[in-house]
Protein backbone atom coordinates (compact mmCIF):
# COMPACT_ATOMS: atom_id res chain seq x y z
CA UNK A 1 0.00 0.00 0.00
CA UNK A 2 1.17 3.13 -1.20
CA UNK A 3 0.09 6.49 -1.02
CA UNK A 4 -1.05 8.22 -4.01
CA UNK A 5 0.67 11.52 -2.68
CA UNK A 6 3.99 10.16 -2.53
CA UNK A 7 4.03 8.33 -5.37
CA UNK A 8 3.00 12.03 -7.11
CA UNK A 9 5.87 13.39 -5.21
CA UNK A 10 8.21 10.54 -5.92
CA UNK A 11 7.46 11.15 -10.05
CA UNK A 12 7.92 14.63 -9.52
CA UNK A 13 11.03 15.80 -11.57
CA UNK A 14 11.63 18.51 -9.12
CA UNK A 15 11.31 16.15 -6.08
CA UNK A 16 14.47 14.55 -8.08
CA UNK A 17 16.28 17.32 -8.72
CA UNK A 18 16.08 18.45 -4.83
CA UNK A 19 17.18 15.13 -3.91
CA UNK A 20 20.15 15.71 -6.25
CA UNK A 21 21.19 18.70 -5.02
CA UNK A 22 20.75 18.57 -1.55
CA UNK A 23 22.83 15.02 -1.76
CA UNK A 24 26.12 16.80 -4.18
CA UNK A 25 26.14 19.82 -1.51
CA UNK A 26 25.83 17.62 1.76
CA UNK A 27 28.33 14.99 -0.02
CA UNK A 28 30.66 17.88 -0.95
CA UNK A 29 30.60 19.77 2.39
CA UNK A 30 31.34 16.84 4.03
CA UNK A 31 34.27 15.65 2.28
CA UNK A 32 35.48 19.23 3.24
CA UNK A 33 34.60 18.82 7.02
CA UNK A 34 36.41 15.72 6.62
CA UNK A 35 39.76 17.35 4.74
CA UNK A 36 39.88 20.12 7.20
CA UNK A 37 39.25 18.28 10.64
CA UNK A 38 41.88 15.03 9.68
CA UNK A 39 44.16 17.44 7.65
CA UNK A 40 44.38 19.38 11.90
CA UNK A 41 44.86 15.90 13.43
CA UNK A 42 47.10 14.70 10.33
CA UNK A 43 49.32 17.51 11.49
CA UNK A 44 48.88 17.03 15.24
CA UNK A 45 50.21 13.89 14.66
CA UNK A 46 52.84 14.24 12.09
CA UNK A 47 53.99 17.78 12.28
CA UNK A 48 54.01 18.55 16.32
CA UNK A 49 57.23 21.11 15.35
CA UNK A 50 55.22 22.99 12.80
CA UNK A 51 52.20 23.64 15.23
CA UNK A 52 54.49 24.45 18.04
CA UNK A 53 56.02 27.66 16.49
CA UNK A 54 55.48 30.54 18.81
CA UNK A 55 53.43 33.50 17.05
CA UNK A 56 55.04 36.41 17.56
CA UNK A 57 57.75 36.93 20.92
CA UNK A 58 54.24 35.80 22.95
CA UNK A 59 53.51 32.01 24.14
CA UNK A 60 50.33 31.24 21.81
CA UNK A 61 51.90 28.53 19.35
CA UNK A 62 50.56 28.32 16.36
CA UNK A 63 48.52 25.52 16.58
CA UNK A 64 46.17 28.06 18.53
CA UNK A 65 44.92 29.82 15.61
CA UNK A 66 44.86 27.24 13.18
CA UNK A 67 42.26 24.63 15.41
CA UNK A 68 40.57 27.55 15.91
CA UNK A 69 39.99 28.27 12.04
CA UNK A 70 38.60 24.41 12.34
CA UNK A 71 36.05 25.38 14.15
CA UNK A 72 35.15 28.56 12.34
CA UNK A 73 35.27 26.79 9.09
CA UNK A 74 33.07 24.34 10.83
CA UNK A 75 30.52 27.32 11.68
CA UNK A 76 30.92 28.58 8.16
CA UNK A 77 29.85 25.64 6.31
CA UNK A 78 26.89 25.18 8.47
CA UNK A 79 25.81 28.34 7.70
CA UNK A 80 26.09 27.84 4.00
CA UNK A 81 24.20 24.47 3.97
CA UNK A 82 21.58 25.99 6.38
CA UNK A 83 21.13 29.24 4.09
CA UNK A 84 20.99 26.65 0.93
CA UNK A 85 18.21 24.86 3.31
CA UNK A 86 16.30 27.43 4.17
CA UNK A 87 16.05 29.45 0.80
CA UNK A 88 16.29 26.82 -2.35
CA UNK A 89 15.58 23.59 -0.82
CA UNK A 90 12.47 24.91 1.09
CA UNK A 91 11.56 27.05 -2.09
CA UNK A 92 11.66 23.34 -4.49
CA UNK A 93 9.80 21.64 -1.49
CA UNK A 94 7.24 24.20 -1.74
CA UNK A 95 6.49 23.94 -5.84
CA UNK A 96 6.55 19.97 -4.85
CA UNK A 97 3.93 19.92 -2.57
CA UNK A 98 1.68 22.45 -4.12
CA UNK A 99 2.37 20.08 -7.31
CA UNK A 100 1.57 16.66 -5.43
CA UNK A 101 -1.74 18.57 -3.62
CA UNK A 102 -3.41 19.70 -7.25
Amino acid sequence: MTDPVVDKIQRNPKYALLKHKRNRLGITLTILMLVVYYGYIALIAFDKSFLAQPIGAGVTSLGIPIGMAVIIFTIVITGIYVRRANGEFDALTKDILKDATK
